[in-house]
């Protein structure tokens, strides 16, 4: 089996950007959000039960879910979130479980935006996460994603504080800086990890 590192930080903060810089030390990578894409597309095993659960206005016209609109729902409604977590997290669980299994890397990391809040954390030999300001955050998904200010800010907040992550965090990277430090503190937490030589 290989070791496990889970990957975690709120929307915006950087999980990607440290996660290719993982990937370039020669580590495995299974991207949560990519999973849960998958597990909702027709005919996924959760789809029928998003649609269901949130009607029909979330359909595009080719079938899938509009994210968007699923987006606009569940953002403003707390209880929505939750429900929808609910049905797509079991699924996204077993799917990262199995292609752990099956893996031949010598190090995966799970990048997973609610790694803690699904428990997927209690599988990692280390959890690490990735921080920065919130009007970093902000400001990076006004400018990434086009998000006026107030939907940025209810996105933001529509997370658990990072705040109640740090406990479950064995690495903190901060990513409020450039991207030349930011490499710096991954290589720094991957030698302390003893993982210096895994590079393939």
């Amino acid at each position: 089996m290989p070791t496990v590192i889970g990957l975690t930080g709120n929307i915006a903060c950087g999980k990607s950007t440290v996660a290719k810089m993982l990937a370039e030390l020669g580590a495995e990578i299974i991207d949560a959000d990519t999973i849960a894409h998958q597990v909702m597309a027709p005919p996924g095993p959760v789809y029928e039960a998003i649609v269901r659960e949130f009607g029909p206005g979330i359909v595009a016209p080719d079938g899938t879910i509009d994210r968007r609109a699923l987006g606009r729902i569940v953002f403003n409604d707390p209880s929505a979130l939750r429900r929808l977590d609910q049905l797509v997290h079991p699924t996204t669980s077993r799917v990262i479980r199995e292609l752990i299994a099956t893996s031949h890397a010598r190090i995966v990391v799970v990048e997973a935006i609610k790694l803690i809040e699904s428990g997927t954390y209690r599988i990692c030999a280390a959890v690490w996460l990735v921080t920065c300001s919130r009007e970093q955050q902000v400001e990076r998904l006004m400018r990434t994603r086009g998000l006026t200010r107030e939907d940025a800010e209810r996105r933001i907040d529509a997370q658990s504080p990072i705040e109640e992550k740090i406990p479950y965090a064995t690495t903190i990277i901060d990513n409020s800086g450039t991207l030349e430090e930011t490499h710096r503190h991954v290589v720094q937490a991957w030698r302390a990890m003893g993982l210096a030589d895994q590079k393939p």
